[in-house]
């Protein structure tokens, strides 16, 4: 995807819509953090000030495991959702050995390319198509289960077009046939549910700056009795996982935003805005085209192809929107993004592709205003 940033609008803030690349940390995450920085003491040591750190600690990885209804021992705290898509699939394929890996085309590079590398290193894997709508198929899953295969990896729910895979039904898979199951929630974590048990994954990825904590924070579930090789090696910090001295001040951030998510539900808000902004573009453009499940979707993600247009070209009109497209045209080239390449999506329509994702601070003057930006630049563009 590639983002373009926005110029304000006449006594008006811009329009941010691109809640899916990052989020804003919000004031409940601020306090958490800045609370969290009194509690300097290293969390191994053993006086008062270590405690009092580890202590801290233990409060926010129990708000995590809440979230994802779990137990506090199975959350590996990481830098973010691509260290623990990492930890998981290196971390499962460096314990087993060189075996058969299983993932979809559509995936998030930081799990293509953590299988790219391990691919470099003997391993084998398979990268399974999906549809016109972003899914990968569970019969396909099982189609391609080997007597080698050491691990399934498929998202949750797509980063570009918000389409949400049928993870508890690949994990049926997974579990017949005894091979491991991973899933990168990055996109669907506090906007969906996400529970271990509901979707019987074995482990799952979270980031923290998806959901409104700063950047640099994540975690790995690691379902209990699943053991994974660290990838950092050195004290016996987080289990043996994955050594290094906690940061104290970013685990409590991704306490907080789990919390949040857990108790200030938005997804009903966000899919009536998301509708009435996809609404207000499909009334006024014809041949506006949606990328993605029309139902299975996340509820704040819309991702369609402007007619006649190219993406980059249109949100550069509509300064005042900042969103992200999902195709590079230059000199009469087009270049989708890989999602949309393997949903076999036209490259003269992907080239109109944009992908507008709402988040908890969005507001209905902002859906109707950006509508009208994007609606008077395509105008522009194709009279």
């Amino acid at each position: 995807m590639k983002e373009h940033l926005p110029a304000s609008r006449t006594g008006k803030p811009p329009i941010y819509l691109d809640y899916n690349a990052t989020t804003p940390v919000l004031d409940p995450v601020r306090r958490a953090i800045e609370e969290s920085l009194d509690d300097f003491g290293n969390p191994s040591s053993t006086h008062a000030f270590g405690r009092r750190a580890r202590e801290r600690i233990a409060s926010n990885r129990a708000e995590v495991a809440l979230l994802l209804g779990c137990r506090p021992e199975e959350i590996v705290f990481t830098s973010g959702g691509s260290e623990s898509n990492n930890l998981a699939l290196t971390g499962v394929a460096r314990r087993k050995g060189p075996g058969h890996i299983i993932t979809c085309a559509g995936e998030h590079p930081a799990v293509l390319e953590v299988c790219a590398f391990l691919e470099r290193g003997g391993w084998r894997v398979t990268r399974l198509a999906i549809d016109g709508r972003g899914h990968v198929d569970p019969a396909a899953v099982a189609e391609a289960i080997r007597a080698d295969t050491i691990l399934i990896s498929v998202m949750h729910a797509n980063n570009e077009t918000g389409t949400v895979q049928p993870i508890a039904a690949i994990a049926h898979v997974a579990r017949e046939r005894g091979v491991l199951f991973h899933t990168d929630a990055a996109q669907s974590i506090g906007k969906i549910p996400a529970k271990v048990d509901e979707l019987g994954v074995d482990l799952l990825s979270l980031a923290g700056h998806k959901l409104y904590a700063p950047k640099g924070c994540g975690a790995l579930y690691v379902r209990t009795g699943v053991v994974i090789e660290p990838l950092i090696h050195g004290a016996g910090h987080e289990g043996g996982r994955r050594a290094g001295t906690e940061a104290v001040h970013q685990i409590a951030a991704l306490g907080a935003a789990c919390r949040m998510a857990r108790t200030e539900g938005a997804t009903d808000r966000l899919r009536t805005l998301r509708d009435r902004l996809h609404a207000l573009l499909e009334q006024a453009i014809a041949g506006l085209t949606l990328n993605g499940h029309p139902i299975e979707r996340l509820p704040n993600t819309l991702n369609v192809n402007f007619p006649g247009v190219d993406g980059g070209e249109l949100l550069e009109r509509a300064r005042c929107v900042a969103a992200s497209t999902g195709s590079a045209c230059h000199s009469g080239e087009t270049r989708l993004s890989p999602v949309l390449a393997s949903m076999g999506v036209p490259p003269l329509l992907g080239c109109g592709a944009v992908r507008l994702s709402l988040g908890r601070p969005t507001t209905t003057e902002e859906i109707d205003d950006a509508a009208a930006a994007l609606l008077r630049a395509h105008s522009e563009l194709t009279r």
